[in-house]
């Protein structure tokens, strides 16, 4: 009888796009996907080819072949090429809670349509594991998880000792969630190439089978070994099947197949040891030395995940809940569109690519991606709002204004300042020449001075007139030609007070004067910005001190900008030893105020940093040499140059969140900026928010291995620290790395410019330098904690923008003020409104931002009838909805029509 049993999976880990352009790993992939078909046809001992778990391959190949359609639906059907869960092979950590969902979602449903997907969570090069990975598989059907990174292997020779939390001593593991969801977990404890390449020579196959089975052996739990027959951008070995048949001549006592993980996971799982380790939460290779843990990549290419988070945000949060509130007025939803808009962008969501870890080349197409998939969504809100408001009943408003909504899409009340344009009076292009309409015009204009906004029941509402500007516009009916005009434009500050979550408001705005207080924000004597909630004093150099009035707590001395260099690569940040930081606070500084009013300050400071203008230039020999970035000796350069910083303070009458705006004109390489807030807080552990959680983190390493001298960390929309009672909770825009420094101080980097890819070879990446005029944006709110869970919640609102549309006076089905979906449960916070794939139910979406069981929960839609559902929107049987939610557990509901 054999002893044991080695599974051998041919596959192929297939990044679209990496140290090549895309098109140039496409072609490979043609080649790839015509040797597979042909080897299916001929060599009947070939048991299939693992698809390295994406099915956009399929989208990749008929793209270019689309005459081997039926080729490739047979090979499926007959098992060869084994396909799914998942449409692309995603990073975590930088996309968000909804577009993982969608990864799965769009993945399972095309997987089944070619036939049967591997029901296996693949995950084999993520940079990093989210916690909420076995709550997500499980809710798709999906009991284990396969891969690469986040544990630390040690044998079962070296017991795990019992404060090395994300080690394991086998390959196999149980990997339990943040709500107690536990799946089984499969680590490449060897890594994916483990069985590659195998030799069909006698003396080459004894050497190469020595050293595999023992190194397999020393993490197996069980006597099923995993032999991954592939790599990066593997050509497949066609030779696979004659070079097992050597290795079962060579080892009688073992018994060598050629296999797939339905027949592994299959076995293996049957066959378990009691003995296995439990890994917990988000597996970020916590117990390593900390140099690969990958997590710089948060911070490489910033502008690639600011252009993220804006699409992201269109699509859940703006374009998917316009289109769900206008369904029952079309009748009709934009599944195909916005299908097609979710795979382009998911396109650009490999972790070789939103990661920022590419040539250049690769990054250039992703922002042709992110706009394509932007301007999908711009269009389907205009159909959106169109259809709203054209059956919502404006005609109480004053027949003297011109009515207009705005919508808040977002799952949290707003109180906020916003700024929209509204037209006031246009001239077609069919009442004369362009150029006289628009003198015309202008004269008018000229003229109009006072405007204020009315409600719907006649009250004036808090607001200010910016500009009044003409300007050339045009509309595209859907049943004649294009219509040009000139136009007079009004742009004004409108107050939102109380605006509730998911619901729509309508205003007229009218000439003549606001009634708008006549006391500001800002105290010049003081130098201070001050509204009900929150006062910020503004020091000489800078630096501002923040005290919460409902504590009288002040956090002084925050905005610090920090520079340093960095010779590092697009993967890993590597400061230069002995290399001193540099702070905008230290350099010449000037104050001034920009806006004043009773609704908005904006106080501008600017700041004047000499830094250096590169590494020396030993940086460029020590790339071109393959010099690993721990060894590198390279200095920044002692040639100097001016990094101007301009940063606007934004504080609203109504709104907890001071703004913060900062752009600068990076001529600057190799360098790192961030932003420092010391909190002085007294705790050891911090919050941030990650997929379908706010997890917590420790603020200090806690593993004695850790050798880096940073700690970087991911981040979605904001991080917090507490003391308990008291906090200061940071959130950004497309800002996705942290960290914790000494005094409790929160570090968000703004801008890390390197000049190349790193990993296995010199790979120049000269525009991920970043050279040019750059843009972020973030905000500060001082918590206590009764507004904790609000701060967290305003954070994600950050990121949504309201969304206003004009239109005139009329009677319609729709009230004049309607909140279509309501959120009771102050530790809920929603991820998705929608309508059901390509059903007409409605889904939302959404998760505990604690660990804690929720005091209540409840959500309510006007004329339908909630159930409970999984991720990719079944039914679940026998599962009443509950009034309060469990710890970090993600609800998905479907409702139906009363």
């Amino acid at each position: 009888m054999k002893n044991k049993k080695v599974y051998i999976i041919s596959h192929s880990h297939w990044d679209r796009e990496w140290y090549l352009p895309y098109e140039q790993h496409h072609m490979r992939l043609i080649r790839l996907m015509d040797d597979l078909l042909e080897i299916f046809e001929t060599n009947p001992d070939f048991n299939s080819f693992h698809l390295d778990g994406q099915t956009i391959i399929l989208d990749d190949y008929l793209q270019v072949r689309p005459e081997k359609k039926e080729a490739v639906e047979r090979a499926i059907k007959n098992g060869k090429l084994r396909i799914g869960p998942f449409y692309i092979l995603q990073d975590d950590f930088l996309i968000s809670s909804e577009a993982n969902t969608r990864n799965t979602l769009i993945g399972l449903e095309e997987s089944k349509k070619w036939g049967n997907p591997v029901m296996l969570g693949y995950f084999p090069d993520t940079f990093g594991n989210m916690g909420q990975t076995p709550q997500m598989m499980k809710e798709a059907g999906i009991k284990a998880a396969a891969f690469g990174r986040g544990v630390k292997p040690t044998g079962f020779n070296n017991a795990v000792i019992n404060d090395e939390k994300y080690a394991s001593q086998f390959s196999e593991m149980w990997w339990e969630g943040p709500d107690s969801t536990k799946i089984f977990g499969l680590l490449f404890a060897n890594w994916y190439s483990n069985g590659n390449e195998i030799p069909t020579t006698k003396k080459e196959a004894i050497e190469f089978w020595e050293k595999k089975l023992a190194d397999a052996n020393q993490y197996a739990s069980t006597d099923h070994l995993l032999m991954m027959n592939g790599v990066d951008h593997q050509p497949v070995q066609k030779d696979v099947t004659q070079a097992i048949a050597l290795a079962n001549e060579l080892y009688p006592d073992i018994e060598f197949i050629h296999s797939n993980f339905d027949d592994y996971l299959a076995a293996v799982m049957s066959d378990l040891p009691d003995n296995l380790s439990t890994v917990t939460g988000e597996l970020t290779s916590q117990e390593t030395d900390g140099w690969y843990t990958l997590a710089n990549t948060a911070s490489a290419r910033i502008y690639i995940k600011q252009k993220n988070t804006e699409v992201q945000r269109q699509l859940e949060n703006v374009t998917e809940p316009l289109a769900t509130m206008a369904y029952d007025m079309t009748k009709s939803y934009p599944h195909d569109e916005l299908r097609y808009a979710w795979k382009t962008l998911m396109q650009n969501h490999p972790h070789d690519s939103i990661c920022g870890c590419s040539v250049d080349e690769v990054h250039r197409e992703m922002m042709a991606r992110f706009d394509k998939a932007l301007e999908v969504g711009k269009y389907l809100v205009d159909e959106a709002t169109l259809a709203l408001t054209s059956n919502i009943d404006t005609s109480n408003l004053p027949t003297n204004s011109k009515p207009f909504v705005v919508f808040n899409t977002a799952g949290v009340e707003k109180n906020e300042v916003i700024e929209t344009t509204i037209e006031w009076m246009r001239r077609p292009f069919s009442e004369g020449k362009p150029n006289e309409l628009y003198d015309e015009l202008k004269q008018i204009a000229e003229t109009l001075n006072e405007f204020h906004v009315v409600d719907s029941d006649g009250t004036i509402i808090p607001s200010e007139l910016v500009t009044v500007d003409v300007a050339f516009d045009y509309d595209l009916p859907t049943d004649r030609f294009r219509i040009p005009y000139m136009a007079i434009f009004v742009t004004i500050r409108l107050s939102l007070e109380s605006f509730n979550e998911i619901s729509w408001q309508s205003f007229g705005l009218v000439e003549g004067k606001s009634q708008t207080s006549d006391k500001t924000l800002f105290d010049k004597n003081t130098q201070t910005i001050e509204n009900d909630y929150v006062k910020v004093a503004i020091q000489n150099n800078g630096l501002i001190d923040i005290t919460n009035k409902e504590t009288n707590i002040t956090y002084p001395s925050g905005l610090i900008f920090e520079n340093v260099g960095d010779v590092g690569n697009e993967y890993i940040f590597k400061q230069p030893e002995n290399d001193i930081p540099l702070y905008a606070h230290d350099f010449p500084t000037t104050i001034n105020v920009i806006t004043d009013t009773p609704l908005v300050c904006e106080v501008l400071i600017e700041q004047q940093m000499m830094i250096p203008l590169s590494a020396e230039d030993l940086l460029q020999e020590e790339m071109k040499a393959v010099i690993e970035m721990r060894d590198r000796q390279a200095q920044r350069s002692k040639d100097l140059g001016t990094l101007t910083l301009k940063t606007t303070l934004r504080v609203e009458k109504n709104n907890r969140q001071i703004k913060c705006h900062t752009e600068f004109d990076n001529q600057m390489r190799d360098h790192r900026l961030r932003v420092l807030f010391p909190t002085g807080l007294a705790t050891e552990t911090h919050v941030a928010e990650s997929i379908f959680e706010v997890v917590e983190r420790p603020n200090t390493v806690q593993n004695k291995h850790w050798e880096n001298p940073t700690n970087p960390q991911h981040q979605h929309s904001f991080v917090a620290l507490r003391d308990g009672k008291n906090g200061i909770t940071i959130s950004n825009y497309g800002l996705n790395e942290y960290e914790i420094l000494t005094n409790n101080t929160i570090a968000v980097t703004l801008l890390r410019a390197v000049g190349e890819l790193g990993d296995w070879g010199y790979f120049p990446t000269p525009e991920a330098q970043c050279i040019g005029k750059q843009s972020v944006d973030f905000a500060i709110e001082v918590t206590t904690e009764n507004t904790l869970f609000d701060s967290y919640k305003r954070a994600q609102s950050f990121q949504i923008p309201t969304t206003v549309k004009q239109t005139t006076h009329h009677t319609g089905v729709l009230a004049t003020n309607y909140q279509f979906l309501s959120i009771d449960g102050k530790q809920f916070a929603l991820t998705a409104l929608k309508r059901q794939e390509f059903g007409e139910d409605i889904i939302t979406r959404g998760f505990n931002l604690s660990n804690q069981t929720s005091s209540t929960l409840n959500l309510e839609i006007n004329e339908y009838t909630p159930f409970e559902a999984n991720m990719i929107e079944e039914f679940k049987e026998n599962t009443s909805v509950s009034t309060t939610i469990e710890p970090a557990k993600i609800q998905t509901l479907r409702w139906k029509k009363k």
